[in-house]
């Protein structure tokens, strides 16, 4: 595969600023929402700062139960606080973008939070690509990620995958 060009969404009943708290708040390593599939670690500067470094891990087979791991870097490009993150893979399995965007429903007590995966695999990760549908994976633990979100802010309508 050369690559993947993904969006998953995601409509929550709270507030842009809630969901916007707690999306920053999970790439700062808050581990409430997208465990066991992926942990944040992030570097020196925040990632909700342009030029912010977040180191992500994917666990394949969740936190502390084995499996391959795939790790990359993500750096803070674009920031629009409380309606938009855009980052670039700049160094390990992943060569690309992600783009958040959250957009204010019903007068701005409802969120519709997307996530655009446009990126490829890169070193062993694109051996990894040729028998796993690491795609399908990724739309996989977004979609649950995003349920877990919508759990812990009051509900959620999950959607999204391939484009």
């Amino acid at each position: 595969m050369n690559g993947y060009d993904l969006v998953d969404e995601v409509f929550l009943d709270a507030s842009p600023d809630v969901v916007w708290n707690a999306l920053i708040a999970e790439l700062c390593g808050a581990a409430r929402w997208w465990v066991p599939h992926n942990t944040f670690e992030p570097g020196a500067v925040p990632p909700d700062q342009v030029g912010g470094e977040t180191r992500v891990t994917v666990h394949t087979k969740g936190v502390d139960k084995g499996g391959p791991k795939l790790r990359f870097t993500s750096r803070t490009r674009r920031v629009e606080p409380g309606r938009r993150l855009l980052v670039d893979y700049v160094e390990g399995v992943f060569r690309g973008s992600a783009e958040f965007t959250l957009e204010p429903l019903d007068d701005g007590r409802r969120t519709r939070l997307a996530m655009r995966f446009l990126a490829r695999p890169h070193g062993w990760a694109r051996l990894l690509d040729r028998v796993v549908d690491l795609g399908g994976q990724h739309s996989k633990t977004i979609r649950e990620a995003f349920a877990n979100l919508g759990a812990l802010v009051g509900g959620a309508l999950v959607g999204g995958g391939a484009r």
